[in-house]
């Protein structure tokens, strides 16, 4: 026992010698055990334009796996996509790889994160003309607010690995970085920014996120924006989807927001910037007042006296 003890911190070792430096920082590990599956959720509402899906993903700490909330972020500037982070074994132990932010979704493990991260790609949105483009088939967004949205279903004919967290090992997704996604590998990368670090220990320093103490279910599995984490509560955004209300992939969206019927043509990313998300969040409250037509009702009760006033003096004139 003391022996294959050994070899697994061997392996550990040569794993986090043959990691980049960029990517040192943003590596966890767990030695013998996977982390737990994928929860099924809802995903809140955009917050604003040019906010993009981080997908919810489990994390390791000193008190084990902790779950990071899905969450709307801000890129750190347009044209940048991001790949979530994943977790892979790496002959002896579980290693994460860290997300990033590039002009192309890399390789994410094959995992299925549902909401456009399918397991290979991305097919939440794109970047069109300074403005990120949002695909209202799987992502939550306010039509009557953000206007760059189109519509572009995603069908997951795999679902074996719906719900799995990691790559590799025993019950991992068995998926390999395509040829294409080895080139993306040697693209420019940005780490994830403040706010997304800032993130991750806010979700670090709740007790309750660890598995350990929630047995693979968190309350809050996602919040709007970062910084939201103290404040969330379990609601709609937290809580498991229906079965019945899910998507392919496994992972439930918010009912409220309509998908779009007409179906568009997929076009190429591009832009140079981006509007100002709190200017679309203070106007997104705009719509609910104005779909209130019924204090109407009371003018309408006080007209008719009037016209059975006026009758009856003329059928009174009329019998005379």
């Amino acid at each position: 026992m003391k022996f294959t003890g050994l070899i697994r911190k061997l392996a550990v070792a040569v794993a986090l010698a043959a990691a980049p430096a960029a990517s040192f920082a943003g590596v966890f590990i767990s030695v013998g055990f996977a982390p737990p599956a994928l929860p099924v959720y809802h995903q809140p509402i955009c917050p604003g334009d040019g906010y993009l899906w981080n997908p919810g993903y489990w994390a390791y700490g000193p008190d084990g796996y902790y779950w990071v909330p899905g969450v709307w972020v801000q890129p750190p500037t347009v044209g940048l996509l991001w790949t979530p982070g994943y977790w892979g074994w790496g002959g002896g132990a579980y290693i994460f790889h860290a997300g990033y932010w590039g002009p192309h979704v890399g390789f994410y493990g094959g995992i299925n994160y549902g909401f456009g991260y399918t397991g290979a790609g991305f097919y939440g949105g794109r970047w069109e003309g300074g403005h990120f483009a949002y695909n209202t088939a799987v992502l939550n967004v306010n039509r009557t607010v953000i206007h760059n949205t189109y519509v572009q279903n995603v069908t997951v004919n795999n679902t074996t690995y719906s719900h799995t967290s990691f790559n590799g090992g025993s019950g991992g997704v068995p998926a390999r970085p395509t040829a294409t996604e080895a080139q993306y590998e040697h693209e420019n990368h940005v780490p994830p920014t403040a706010a997304q670090e800032s993130h991750v220990q806010a979700a670090r320093a709740i007790p309750a996120n660890y598995a350990k103490a929630n047995g693979g279910n968190p309350a809050i599995k996602t919040v709007s924006r970062p910084g939201a984490m103290n404040a969330a509560v379990a609601g709609r955004g937290a809580t498991p989807a229906p079965r019945g209300a899910t998507q392919q992939n496994g992972f439930g969206r918010t009912a409220a927001q309509p998908i779009a019927r007409p179906a568009a043509t997929p076009q190429h990313p591009g832009g140079s910037s981006f509007s100002q998300p709190n200017r679309a969040a203070q106007t997104s409250a705009r719509p609910a007042p104005q779909s209130q037509p019924r204090p109407q009702a009371a003018p309408r009760e006080q007209a008719r006296p009037a016209p059975r006033a006026e009758a009856k003096p003329q059928a009174e004139r009329g019998h005379r």
